[in-house]
């Protein structure tokens, strides 16, 4: 079993109390999250489906906007890269970023290209159903150079890089090597959310998968923590020894570094759980935040895992802010300790 480095809660609370000192860049896939709020009281007639009667609609940040809106919320400044339609969800997605107080000037706009927009039914407290509007075809060749102009001002304002991969068309493998080759030669700190392919990211300092994602990513099956040891072996190998974040929902995440190569296991604190939707996203922006403010990648973690259980107790897409964080590093610390 790997060695547990000392821990301490007041220095988890200075490193959650340092975000407020950074700037952090997100690239990636930005997304539209739409939701209609309602109640089921009969069955369809025409189908054996529910019927809602919608009560409210409302929008939010997802995807990589969802990372700047959580970057934000725990107290640091962040600027956003990335591809979106000229259409009303575009607007509202530029709208949202004013209202958070994030500048929109890197989100391109791309005239006959649908903004990614997930619209969700919502009714008795879960999901019932979700629509996406999305192509997940590369952007234009213009676009991909207005995002190049923007990305080598806005990494001139930034302590570091988050790469948001959900296979959209932006961080397609041409492009992630080419932001990748600027990050590097400039010595910028980058984290990277993957999706679909590795090779481009070689050189990144840290990489969050999911167990499914590591499976797609190596080609391994991952049954137990053995095997996800293992898979992970592979996966670094491939990123040229990067630090690599397993999150694994109930059961928390799994560090690996070239510390402890065969990982540090950080569970979550027994908490309520309304809704899982973005907390990867809380994760990332977590993540790298700690990082930058001094963390050790098990400290990181626990932080996240506070984070992350700020946002599964509340409905919908969500976001922890710094004092949420605190109230529940000590349980999160806790959880560390106990394993």
């Amino acid at each position: 079993m790997a060695r547990r480095p000392g821990l301490s809660l007041r220095r988890l609370e200075r490193i959650v109390d340092g975000f407020s000192q950074l700037r952090l860049l997100v690239v990636g896939d930005a997304m539209l999250d739409e939701y209609l709020w309602g109640d089921v009281e009969r069955v369809n007639p025409e189908a054996p489906v529910p019927v809602v009667s919608v009560k409210r609609q409302s929008t939010a940040l997802g995807g990589a906007a969802n990372v700047v809106r959580n970057v934000v919320a725990m107290g640091a400044e962040c600027f956003l890269g990335g591809v979106i339609g000229d259409d009303v969800a575009g607007d509202r997605l530029v709208d949202l970023m004013k209202e958070l107080g994030a500048d929109p000037g890197g989100l391109i706009r791309v005239e006959g290209r649908p903004t990614t927009r997930k619209t969700r039914v919502e009714a008795q407290s879960q999901q019932i159903l979700r629509v996406d509007h999305e192509t997940d075809e590369p952007a234009p060749p213009v676009a991909f150079r207005q995002l190049d102009a923007w990305i080598h001002e806005a990494m001139q304002r930034s302590h570091g890089v988050v790469l948001e991969d959900y296979g959209k068309g932006v961080l397609v493998p041409a492009s992630a090597r080419r932001w990748m080759r600027k990050f590097r030669a400039a010595g910028i700190d980058v984290a990277v959310d993957p999706k679909s392919h590795l090779g481009a990211y070689r050189g990144a300092q840290m990489v969050k998968p999911n167990v499914r994602e590591v499976e797609a990513l190596t080609g391994l099956r991952v049954r137990n923590r053995e095997e996800l040891g293992a898979a992970v072996v592979k996966l670094r190998r491939k990123l040229d020894g990067a630090s690599v974040v397993v999150t694994r929902d109930a059961q928390g995440m799994s560090v690996f570094d070239d510390e402890v190569p065969e990982g540090i296991d950080a569970p979550v604190a027994r908490s309520e759980v309304f809704d899982r939707q973005g907390a990867g996203d809380t994760c990332i922006a977590a993540l790298a935040l700690a990082r930058l403010a001094g963390a050790s990648l098990l400290e990181a973690a626990i932080v996240a895992n506070a984070a992350a259980a700020v946002v599964v107790a509340k409905l919908g897409t969500a976001s922890a802010t710094p004092e949420e964080i605190r109230q529940l590093l000590p349980a999160a610390l806790d959880a560390v300790r106990r394993r």
